[in-house]
């Protein structure tokens, strides 16, 4: 089933005009009545207007793929800043279409969608690539960072460091070593220091992944 979610009459005739060739379509006019009805169904497809009454953009998008992970999201909107709709993608949208995209080019990108691709502007592809990069540079700098953690840090370092990422305060990494929170505070300065870290949730990340290796 494809879900139809816009007040806008003329997007509505352009989308139903597209899907003439597809399955059954239902149609909402507000967001609350949208996740109403994805409570209810399990459509296939939702072609989404961005400017849909109650629609709070990524974090409604985030709120859709929570409740269908498998549901295929296609936002119509007029231009977006390329950091707007990069932050949609990011959310869980399968694709970015103008308001007024003909009828034709709208069933292309269903198809396209369908088979599991993205609809996405050739200008954002720079930026998705540059995402990638940074995200695997960050993967080399925890796993490098995990070495360090091995080789460099002391034996009580390590100890507190594998405690905080069990999720212990610092009052109970006290409790549990016999020793002051003020020490455990000096060791913990000491080990972001080492890692090249700045706070503790990094540390609980790092450790995480030094628990996995």
């Amino acid at each position: 089933m494809i879900l139809l979610a816009s007040a806008n009459k003329t997007i509505l005739f352009h989308w139903e005009q597209a899907i003439l060739d597809f399955s059954t379509l239902s149609t909402c006019h507000h967001f609350d009545s949208l996740f109403d009805k994805l409570k209810r169904t399990d459509p296939e497809i939702l072609l989404l207007d961005y400017e849909l009454p109650g629609f709070n953009h990524s974090h409604s998008i985030a709120d859709i793929v929570n409740l269908h992970k498998n549901l295929k999201i296609i936002v119509f909107s007029p231009e977006l800043l390329g950091e707007t709709e990069w932050n949609l993608f990011k959310a869980g949208v399968k694709g970015c279409c103008p308001s007024d995209m003909p009828p034709q080019q709208i069933s292309r990108v269903i198809q396209v969608v369908k088979q599991g691709d993205l609809w996405i502007r050739r200008s954002l592809t720079s930026q998705i690539l540059n995402e990638l990069v940074r995200v695997t540079n960050e993967k080399n700098r925890v796993e490098l960072a995990i070495n360090q953690l091995l080789e460099n840090l002391t034996r009580r370092e390590y100890e507190i460091a594998m405690l905080v990422g069990y999720g212990e305060s610092n009052k109970r990494i006290a409790q549990r070593l016999a020793i002051t929170e003020r020490t455990v505070k000096a060791h913990l300065t000491e080990i972001f220091r080492k890692l090249h870290i700045s706070d503790r949730i990094k540390l609980v990340l790092i450790m995480k992944d030094a628990v996995k290796s």
